[in-house]
């Protein structure tokens, strides 16, 4: 096992490595920017580094710095969390070649699953259904129009890398898709560096389902069930839940059991998320995530497996020791993604945190690294913490979830908080009847 691992990476989710590598008697090494010196997870790691000013693209994204780090300090491996390198498959060779273990998929997984095309072509070739649309990226807006005349209004333009909405445009005629074409373009341009483009079909009221997988290096692979993330603003998941609301029993087992086969036929290695979109019976893949989720608390809390643990073992080689049939899933959990905003103009809302009291009892978890006094810096996610609940059945969570919601403090800052109070009285909520566009649509009649 690794006797030490570095963690390029900040917040909660770099508090949560480090909890994990604690647990396993893993010495842990925090590199983090000028901005977070008094980060909590820097606070409790055996070592820590500074590599960088605040901007991400000198620290988090500065890979010598990283690496240095690495040597320099003695580290084995390095857990990259989420966001930044997680999912950077030329980080992940580097970290490879120059002698450490990268926690995380092979380089050429990434680099495939990166890319929405390849991504799609190598899924449809294991069997997974996908989304109508172009065979590949789209060169012309002519070619768009013939695509889109092929498949049927509304069509939806996205780009080819990245991810978060931008680079997304719907159009549901000729006209607008000539409009919706260039302005994908030139968005994908400006936060990717890459104009690359293709159609899919669009459909009006999907769920948005993903299936968590781990998978070993030696052809071990299972699913851990699925996960509802429909509640989103801005294509920015707010409320993720499991299990979904919105499938049963028959449609559960199918999509998981595809999800890990297709892993196995591809060769898959650790930890990852299938996310599919759902509509009248029928999934469509539409991207893999090749890392750790924000959301895998949930899954971890009706599976009793810890997945960051999994994601070390299986990178140090270990077997999963289990297969498919030992797998439990037990009860219900939703998890709020608390984030320092404003709850109605959603604002940025940096700044000291003067009070807090996060929320306890049976079956709650509050994923955080804030503490009192600490400074919620201005150039990073605006996500806080992480509220994640349990109960027996849905109702039981629903009504835990809303208990633990009114106890949650934190004073000097706004965040959505208020906002998910809200949202766990509305009856399209509580009855599970909801859609990724319903927040959206929730939120804009209110305008």
């Amino acid at each position: 096992m690794f006797d030490k691992i570095l963690i390029p990476n900040r917040g909660e989710i770099a508090l949560r490595i480090h909890r994990a590598c604690r647990e396993m008697g893993i010495h842990t090494v925090v590199a983090h920017s000028t901005a977070d010196a008094h980060g909590m997870a820097v606070r409790l790691a055996d070592e820590s580094v500074c590599i960088g000013p605040p901007p991400a693209r000198d620290s988090y994204l500065n890979v010598q710095a990283i690496l240095t780090a690495a040597q320099i300090t003695g580290a084995d491996a390095i857990h990259p969390g989420i966001g930044f390198l997680s999912e950077n498959a030329a980080f992940a060779r580097m970290v490879e070649e120059h002698g450490f273990t990268f926690i995380g998929p092979e380089p050429r997984h990434i680099e495939v699953m990166g890319d929405k095309i390849s991504a799609k072509a190598a899924v449809k070739a294991a069997g997974l259904p996908t989304v109508p649309g172009s065979d590949g990226e789209v060169a012309s807006v002519n070619d768009a129009l013939t695509i889109a005349a092929r498949i049927g209004y509304p069509v939806l333009v996205k780009a080819t890398a990245g991810g978060g909405g931008r680079g997304m445009k719907v159009a549901r005629d000729a006209e607008s898709l000539r409009d919706a074409f260039r302005m994908a373009k030139n968005e994908a341009r400006a936060a990717f560096g890459n104009d690359g483009v293709y159609l899919e079909k669009y459909l009006e009221r999907p769920r948005h389902i993903e299936i968590q997988i781990l998978a070993d290096t030696h052809g071990n692979v299972v699913h851990f069930g699925e996960r509802d993330c429909s509640v989103q603003r801005r294509h920015q998941k707010v409320i993720e839940e499991a299990p979904s609301p919105g499938l049963n029993a028959g449609e559960r087992e199918h999509i998981g059991r595809l999800a890990a086969e297709t892993a196995r036929q591809i060769g898959y290695r650790g930890v990852g998320t299938m996310e599919f979109l759902y509509e009248n019976g029928a999934f469509y893949f539409i991207e893999m995530n090749t890392r750790l989720q924000v959301e895998h608390p949930v899954t971890e809390m009706i599976s009793g497996i810890d997945l960051v643990r999994e994601q070390i073992r299986v990178a140090d080689g270990a077997a999963l020791g289990y297969g498919q049939h030992d797998i439990d899933l037990q009860g219900h959990a939703i998890e709020c993604r608390i984030n320092a905003e404003h709850p109605e103009t959603f604002a940025p809302s940096p700044g000291r945190i003067t009070t807090y009291h996060p929320p306890g009892g049976l079956g709650v978890r509050f994923d955080s690294a804030l503490y009192e006094g600490y400074t919620v810096p201005p150039h990073y996610d605006s996500l806080v913490g992480k509220l994640i609940v349990h109960g027996t059945n849905r109702n039981e969570c629903l009504m835990r979830l809303r208990r633990s919601l009114e106890e949650c403090v934190i004073g000097g800052i706004d965040t959505i908080a208020p906002l998910h109070v809200r949202l766990t009285h509305e009856p399209a909520f509580v009855n599970g009847d909801y859609n990724i566009h319903w927040l959206e649509k929730l939120l804009a009649a209110e305008r």
